[in-house]
């Protein structure tokens, strides 16, 4: 996709500055938007972005497409302080891991027709305009969630700006998705922290784990301020997903406490069958509570 006016970046850490990357590479004009001056220049020196936009805004006048690239508690008034200048643009997209509330920020501020929320699920435990890179979204699923007022004309650009970088846009409920995420996403994060402090607590260093246990661990690295974000704004559907989690691990300590290899054979065999599901289709794992738009 080579885009017929600028698209502007918001927001130049792993996602936004990784989308930056990729679009530039494809001959598209980027313009880059971050509160850390120090990435803007660094894009700017590499070629990434053709222009700068300044803290008021006005630049997005002349952008065809807009993508907030911020994290998800100040996406909602970026896109506020955005507004009087975006109305002409064609598409108005954002990258964050809930989508009901930027949604209905979209609908309430009269940009429901150019809007149309994005999730690409390609992230990682880095973060910054450091942390970005080509390739990112190669195969990546993305969500796509309408707003009730969205034009045909978005949602065609959405759909063509995320299959220009390599990825797999499916189309997905903003509230389902939400709840979704919260188990899919959400919940691997918590677990992951709190496994962490539970080996922190009890010294023991992540070089004395095996490959697995590394891999368990390697989200406690992220953002504490992108993903207490998140958790704020997604809070009901991850306590909903928590208590399934506590009730399933409260039923294997007493599995283990009675030695009951019933209930852990049980666990396993489920266990595996979720797994053995996704070799077999790979492709549903993908679309389920989506689909392909």
């Amino acid at each position: 996709m080579t885009s017929r006016g600028p698209i502007a970046v918001l927001g130049l850490g792993l996602i936004g500055g990784s989308l930056a990357r990729d679009l530039a590479a494809r001959g598209d004009t980027v313009w880059g938007f971050d509160a850390d001056r120090a990435a803007v220049r660094s894009a700017r020196r590499s070629g990434v972005i053709a222009r700068a936009i300044d803290h008021d805004l006005t630049a997005l006048r002349d952008a065809q497409v807009v993508v907030l690239a911020v994290p998800v508690d100040v996406a909602p008034a970026l896109l506020q302080r955005a507004s009087t200048h975006v109305r002409d643009a064609a598409l108005i997209t954002d990258v964050g891991s809930t989508k009901r509330r930027i949604v209905q920020c979209a609908a309430d501020l009269t940009l429901g027709a150019s809007f149309v929320g994005s999730h690409p699920l390609a992230g990682d435990h880095r973060a910054g305009w450091r942390a970005s890179r080509t390739g990112l979204f190669t195969g990546a699923r993305v969500d796509l969630c309408r707003s009730p007022q969205t034009s045909d004309t978005a949602w065609r650009r959405a759909r063509a700006l995320w299959r220009a970088v390599g990825a797999r846009p499916v189309e997905h409920d903003a509230a389902r998705h939400d709840a979704e995420l919260a188990f899919a996403s959400h919940l691997p994060q918590l677990l992951s922290l709190g496994l962490a402090g539970v080996l922190a607590h009890r010294g023991i260093a992540r070089k004395r784990l095996g490959t697995g246990g590394r891999d368990m661990t390697r989200l406690a690295a992220s953002s504490e301020k992108m993903w207490g974000a998140i958790f704020d704004e997604n809070a009901e559907p991850v306590l909903d997903a928590l208590d399934a989690c506590l009730a399933a691990l409260g039923a294997l300590r007493g599995a283990v406490q009675h030695h009951d290899r019933e209930t852990l054979r049980t666990a396993f065999t489920t266990a595996h069958a979720w797994t053995d599901d996704e070799t077999r289709n790979p492709d549903a794992h993908q679309t389920r509570g989506g689909r392909a738009p």
